[in-house]
């Protein structure tokens, strides 16, 4: 049995955020926009944020494994028509890849925020050749609705990915 769980961010796991982070591997499958390398300074500015978001609007865990932080989970509402529906976004440091950690993380945010929010739908957009990530997903519910194609840059490279999405029960 993995032994996993999601749990609110707290300050000193900034430095663990931090490591986890500062590897191009990593980053390599995440959106632009986060310093490399990241530091436990970056890691506290992000836990500030997500611990005074509205929570209503912003559901974001720090992942355990054993005891340590070892990634982030979060998912984010959507606005206007798109106000019952939420975006997820994970990572994990590399060293715990392909361990059923993220899968187990994925199934445990949605089952909270089914159970404590009005959110009918949540979505993922992996890049198209991180096949782990699609897996996660299928193991975790999500059903593959669709390639979007030529949808993203990374990296200087034009990018297709792939609509997972699950839906309230």
């Amino acid at each position: 049995m993995i032994n996993c769980i999601i749990r609110k961010w707290k300050l000193s796991d900034a430095k663990d955020l931090a490591f986890a982070l500062s590897n191009k591997s990593v980053q390599d499958n995440l959106r632009d926009g986060l310093p490399f390398p990241y530091t436990a300074n970056d890691g506290e500015e992000f836990i500030k944020a997500m611990l005074s978001a509205n929570e209503n609007d912003t559901f974001a865990f720090a992942i355990v494994y054993n005891g340590k932080v070892v990634g982030s989970i979060g998912a984010f509402r959507q606005g206007n028509i798109h106000s019952q529906t939420a975006e997820l976004g994970y990572y994990i440091s590399e060293e715990h890849w392909g361990k059923g950690i993220t899968t187990l993380a994925v199934k445990s945010i949605c089952e909270y925020i089914f159970a404590y929010s009005d959110i009918i739908r949540i979505y993922a957009e992996p890049f198209a050749y991180n096949r782990a990530s699609c897996r996660v997903l299928e193991k975790a519910g999500f059903e593959f609705e669709g390639t979007l194609r030529s949808n993203a840059v990374k990296n200087g490279k034009v990018l297709d990915m792939k609509m997972y999405s699950v839906i309230r029960k």
